[in-house]
């Protein structure tokens, strides 16, 4: 007589999650082009959704709402982008520096590691910036009478003009959250714990004021649309002018953010989480593997 296994929804201990995070780097590098590149552009559009939700929640807190409070709705709301990348299932370039434990067992080359990451890159990008087309398009920014568009031109310039080392750190610390909630999503066995799991580390890292390239692929592009394009009747609401955003400039989105904030990322993913985590619970199991391998075999065996 058989017997049923009883499913479980107990939680993945560390080690069980980071076999899973390691066989996910497997299967992401082994995609083929064309998905992962589509996929990677889902990843965009879904985090650029949640950047206008959080830009259009927090239009018009400046001065009402205490600077914390502002943050947490920001932060909260922005979730939205995770959680669809995530549950809808997309390719993300920050979430996929944790390949590099995949790459650190040996179970993927650095060559694979880096299409993966140039592919998603690139994708992010291009998803991104074109729903930035589509909300300016939309005439979504004159909304509130103008307060959503003000709200992203104040956000772009302040992302678009940081220091690089600035930029370099706050990146750094960004993606060690990010990394770390994708992380306590391979704990997950149903869809309320990855949302669950999401929820605090991003929530933390958009408060905080962190920087996350993928974002900033939104959040500076449609203020640099808003500023090149708005009607003459939006800068007549906000009462302000383009010349009033002389420092918002594709230049300054570049060399300011983007790359700086891209390297960062990299530095806070790949080192401060995956490669930690690597060490703790798979290394040894290499090494003991590299160890059985290497001992002689006695007469007989």
């Amino acid at each position: 007589m058989t017997t049923m296994t009883e499913p479980t929804f107990d939680a993945l201990l560390p080690p069980a999650m980071a076999n899973k995070a390691e066989q996910v780097g497997v299967n992401k590098a082994n995609m083929e082009a064309i998905n992962m590149f589509m996929l990677a552009v889902l990843a965009g559009a879904f985090i650029a959704l949640g950047a206008a939700f959080a830009t259009t929640v927090t239009a018009g807190a400046s001065g009402v709402l205490p600077y914390g409070i502002t943050r947490l709705l920001s932060g909260i709301v922005f979730c939205l982008g995770l959680i669809l990348v995530v549950v809808a299932g997309a390719e993300l370039f920050t979430g996929n520096n944790l390949i590099i434990m995949a790459w650190a067992s040996g179970k993927v080359t650095t060559a694979q590691l880096l299409k993966n990451w140039t592919i998603v890159y690139l994708g992010n990008l291009v998803g991104s910036i074109a729903t930035a087309l589509l909300m300016f398009f939309s005439g979504q920014y004159t909304f509130g009478s103008g307060a959503v568009g003000l709200n992203a031109l104040n956000i772009a310039t302040a992302k678009a003009n940081l220091g690089f080392i600035q930029a370099i750190v706050l990146g750094i610390l960004c993606n060690a959250l990010v990394c770390l909630a994708v992380w306590l999503t391979y704990s997950s066995r149903t869809t309320t714990d990855k949302i669950l799991a999401i929820l605090f580390p991003i929530t933390a890292f958009v408060a905080a004021g962190f920087e996350h390239s993928v974002a900033n692929m939104y959040f500076i592009p449609i203020g640099l649309f808003v500023k090149s394009g708005g009607s003459s009747e939006f800068w007549s609401q906000i009462g302000k002018t383009a010349a009033d955003y002389g420092n918002l400039t594709w230049q300054a989105f570049l060399m300011n953010n983007l790359i700086p904030v891209t390297i960062g990322n990299v530095i806070g993913g790949t080192v401060l989480v995956g490669v930690i985590y690597w060490r703790i619970y798979l290394w040894q199991r290499q090494h003991a593997s590299k160890n059985a391998q290497a001992q002689p075999r006695l007469s007989g065996d």
